[in-house]
């Protein structure tokens, strides 16, 4: 019975149950049942087919990663033959072969350790293994983040003291006689120590920012700890100062925690050594001190003097010259600051926006300004994928599944990883009711949030925000603002470097009537009208398409890389034809009624779309009712769409009706409907299906009367 390297507990190897995903394995077997189902693995990569890439895991077992297990495009995809890459394990088939799922960890570093998985022996140190000559010079090497074999800084020492001891005892012996022996040694140590101490200044404190300058010197940093994880060999500090954030590797033996008084949130003094790794900064720890009293204070006050500086961004002016998006400046300006300050503070930003065009378009917006802002503030190559994550949010809401998923993420991320509750932006989302228990949700674990939306809010919602970016809160009309401008904006705050990169975002994200500042962006930045358009209908359609996913470099592609135009004409065009063949099927079956001087055009969704392709029914009405579809020749100058499903109905009026009232009129008719609405403007009537026809001519009356 051994204990967890992790957590300490009794274990039968060197990892409990519950930590045996956080650590990295190298197989020692010879056979695929000899594998682990759930572990992670190292694993160099074979060869690539068309439906995945064959990795070795050790030297006489494959497994096959299918491309549907990648997080991104199999010809995206970085790896060349005899890369070593890492996997998991998914299971293994009766015939022996072997399925292995993506790591989002690619590199050493993010696991908390590395074990041996012995067939005979189980999870083992691969310190364990049969002591070799190789194994005895590995204790000489330094500490490193990947837990390669290391020594103390305190071990270097005393065998570099025992050498010298060794030197002197040797030339007393030569120039004094015996009986004076003890005498000289004791006054010559005596004499070494006082010039010890006297060239050995204390160490100057620099900047992380510095240490690139400083590679094999010894420096002092002062900061705050923002992360640790134990690896098999050294404990690896992340500490962030004013200026950067670097990792700092400590040892004391394989697999323990060194400074376990030291935790996430400590201000500390560390004295080391700068290191290059793997092309990566890191610093040697030989001492780490926790800051106390007016020590604790000055780099407390300098730390928080240095975010407040640097989050604050400057009073940039907007894209362009937009009433809606005026009013709500100072709230744009509000917004970016605490993305800033998120990275700054080494806090994981995670984006979520509606599965929509528009909330791409935000939402892609903000990733392109955050992304360079955390390569410059973290010294390690694959921080982007760790402290900014963007996903779509398939219903539209941020309600209470959305808000347990994330909060049970970030939970086991703060008692896995000792993270930081990360900052949540959510896009085109968060002002309405739908969103309010998830907020809620959030809120009690006082994780920050960031809303930007342009839709109408329901009243209290904004408050669960610790910054709401709504024209609407401020009284401004925004019927003619989408998100889309809102989120290029705030990322144009948030990064002024990428402000050519967002200009012609506001353009891509409106259907029809963008402003003409927009369009002349666009324009500028060398994307006519035919492009934008092409963009908007690529996105639309590859939003439908596992709607779950962010797809970051498929949607970079198309967003960003000029050189890729025909990428966006290309799925654009399928995207025109899958309308146009589904227009054409419902065409014939569109009905047209009237009621107090409104036309309403309804489509039986249930009867006449193909449910489970594309487009989607909210992508459907809103063509049908921007085309007029229905409209010509029907009584009344106020016309409505609606679709019409098995238990709701989609409203499309312009913005003019407001489903809640709609709903709650309409629940007086027919009360044994279960009518109930989601959303503000232009949403969604739900009730139960067996009251299907009341509920529909309840809605249509209702309408009417509130137009």
């Amino acid at each position: 019975m051994g204990s967890c390297i992790i957590c300490g507990t009794p274990a039968d190897g060197a990892i409990c149950d519950s930590h045996e995903q956080d650590v990295l394995f190298e197989f020692a077997g010879d056979n695929p049942n000899q594998l682990t189902s759930g572990r992670y693995y190292s694993g160099t990569v074979d060869g690539f087919a068309e439906f995945g890439v064959f990795v070795n895991i050790g030297d006489r077992v494959t497994g096959l990663l299918h491309k549907s297990e990648l997080d991104q495009r199999l010809d995206s995809l970085d790896w060349d033959e005899g890369e070593t890459v890492f996997v998991q394990v998914t299971g293994v088939r009766d015939n022996g072969n072997v399925d292995l799922g993506w790591s989002i960890r690619q590199s050493e570093r993010e696991f908390r350790g590395k074990l041996l998985d012995d067939p005979e022996r189980g999870a083992i140190l691969p310190e364990d293994t049969d002591a070799t000559d190789e194994d005895d010079e590995s204790d000489d090497q330094q500490a490193t983040t990947d837990g390669a074999g290391a020594v103390s800084p305190a071990e270097r020492e005393t065998d570099k003291t025992d050498e010298s001891e060794e030197s002197d005892e040797s030339d007393d012996s030569q120039s004094e006689t015996e009986s004076d022996t003890e005498e000289s040694d004791a006054d010559e140590s005596s004499a070494d120590s006082t010039d010890t101490e006297e060239s050995q200044p204390e160490r100057t404190r620099v900047t992380i920012d510095s240490l690139s300058d400083r590679v094999d010197e010894e420096v002092r940093i002062e900061g705050e700890i923002v992360g640790a994880r134990q690896t098999s060999g050294p404990t690896v500090f992340e500490i962030r100062d004013e200026s950067a954030t670097v990792d700092c590797a400590a040892f004391v033996e394989a697999g323990v925690r060194a400074y376990p008084e030291a935790e996430t949130g400590d201000l500390v003094a560390l004295d080391g050594v700068v290191e290059l790794r793997n092309n990566e900064l890191q610093v040697e720890t030989d001492e780490l001190e926790k800051l106390e009293g007016d020590d604790r204070k000055a780099v407390e006050t300098r730390l928080e003097a240095a975010l407040t500086s640097e989050a604050r961004p400057d009073d940039v002016d907007l894209l362009a010259d937009h009433e809606s998006v005026a009013a709500v400046h100072s709230r744009i300006r509000d917004a970016a600051e605490e993305i800033r300050r998120a990275v700054m503070e080494s806090r994981p930003v995670i984006v979520r926006h509606n599965a929509t065009a528009d909330g791409y378009v935000a939402g892609a917006a903000i990733e392109r300004a955050v992304l360079p802002l955390v390569r410059d503030e973290h010294a390690n190559s694959d921080a982007e994928y760790h402290f900014f994550d963007r996903r779509p949010l398939e219903g539209g809401d941020y309600d209470m599944a959305d808000a347990t998923k994330d909060a049970t993420q970030m939970l086991d991320n703060r008692e896995r990883h000792d993270e930081k509750l990360p900052l949540f932006v959510l896009v085109a989302a968060g002002s309405t009711d739908e969103s309010r228990d998830g907020l809620e949700l959030l809120d009690i674990y006082d994780a920050p949030r960031v809303t930007i939306d342009a839709g109408y809010p329901d009243d209290g919602v904004a408050d669960l925000a610790d910054v709401a970016v709504n024209p609407h809160l401020d009284g401004t009309d925004a019927a003619d603002l989408t998100v889309g401008a809102l989120g290029a904006n705030v990322a144009a705050h948030v990064n002024d470097d990428v402000r050519d990169d967002v200009s012609h975002l506001p353009a891509v994200s409106y259907w029809e009537d963008a402003p003409e500042d927009y369009t002349a962006l666009a324009d500028e930045a060398g994307y006519d009208a035919d492009h934008t358009t092409a963009l908007r209908e690529a996105v639309a359609l590859e939003a439908y398409y596992q709607s779950y996913e962010d797809k970051r470099e498929l949607i970079t592609d198309l967003l960003f890389e000029h050189e890729k135009r025909d990428l966006a004409e290309h799925v654009g065009e399928q995207f025109r034809e899958k309308l146009e063949t589904e227009l054409d099927t419902v065409g014939p079956n569109l009905s047209v009624r009237g009621e107090n001087g409104v036309s309403f055009t309804v489509l039986d969704t249930e009867a006449f779309t193909h449910r489970f392709d594309f487009p989607p029914t909210a992508v459907l009405l809103d063509e049908i009712h921007r085309r007029g579809l229905g409209a010509d020749g029907a009584p009344g100058d106020e016309h409505v769409t609606l679709g019409f499903g098995e238990d709701e109905i989609h409203l499309r009026s312009d913005g003019r009706v407001n489903a809640r009232e709609v709903a709650a009129a309409a629940a007086e008719q027919a009360d044994k409907a279960g009518i109930s609405a989601t959303g503000t403007r232009d949403g969604a009537i739900e009730f139960l299906a067996g009251e299907r026809d009341a509920a529909l001519d309840a809605v249509v009356e209702a309408v009417s009367d509130q137009l």
